[in-house]
């Protein structure tokens, strides 16, 4: 697979649709913003192609047109693409886990709890930025779909609760399209409970209706909290689909495959 900058699509990312929700607008993400990257078959007239950014990867095309050892760029992604992609996907990796995910759409204004006493919650703005690369490495996942927490922070895409210069939580645009922002959102453990994320991503929600957009949430069918923070916060369910999660490379992968 040929890799292609964030900004340098191959003609067939196309094929990826645009104005819709969830991790569907990872491509509008990807070239608007410049983080993550295309890959392709070949240069000139691609019969596959795939947009990674922050772990998450789209595919599209004809999956014979790659063996499973030019997939392996892939491991430890998240992978959504049509069932047909399975076969090679499972030659190339060691593990191929399916994930059941839901995918809400905002539906429902409400209105953000409090903060607590000595908590106050706001919109990121550039000079947050040293706040969210002292989040725990455990929450750093939160700005990777940014570049990191410069670009976060310098985002406008993100609102978070402070106590003093401490980040408590933080509800973000994960991947931000035309139409649809998706959202994702992240509190440390010692701090849950509290409606902490809660007041974080209704602040978000009311700035992305604002521009004119409608949020999205995506999460596990079994990450019970998150769906009810969902729920909570005017997410209404939309659909469920599957992605997959690839393991280390299959050493299979490097003999003749056949599709």
């Amino acid at each position: 697979m040929i890799k292609h900058p964030a900004h340098q699509p191959p003609s067939a990312a196309r094929a990826f649709p645009t104005g819709a929700p969830g991790t569907s607008t990872l491509a509008e993400h990807v070239l608007t913003t410049g983080h993550g990257h295309w890959w392709s078959d070949r240069t000139e007239h691609p019969r596959i192609v795939g947009v990674s950014c922050a772990g998450h990867t789209l595919l599209a095309g004809d999956p014979t047109a790659v063996t499973p050892a030019e997939l392996t760029p892939l491991a430890g992604h998240y992978v959504e693409a049509p069932d047909r992609f399975l076969p090679a996907l499972g030659a190339a990796f060691e593990r191929l886990d399916p994930w059941e995910r839901m995918l809400y759409v905002h539906r429902v204004p409400v209105e953000g709890p409090h903060p607590p006493w000595g908590v106050t919650v706001r919109r990121l703005t550039a000079d947050d930025s040293p706040a969210l690369a002292a989040l725990d490495p455990t929450m750093a996942w939160i700005h990777a779909s940014w570049g990191g927490p410069i670009g976060l922070a310098g985002s406008g895409h993100g609102w978070a609760a402070f106590r003093r210069d401490r980040i408590l939580a933080v509800a973000c645009t994960r991947f931000a399209g035309g139409a649809y922002e998706d959202v994702a959102c992240v509190t440390a453990p010692e701090e849950r409970r509290r409606r902490l994320a809660l007041a974080c991503v209704t602040g978000l929600t009311a700035d992305i209706a604002a521009r004119g957009r409608t949020a999205s949430w995506c999460c596990s069918r079994d990450n019970r909290p998150s769906r009810l923070l969902a729920w909570t916060a005017g997410f209404r369910l939309a659909r469920e689909y599957t992605h997959y999660a690839t393991g280390r490379v299959s050493p299979a992968s490097r003999l003749p495959y056949a599709a």
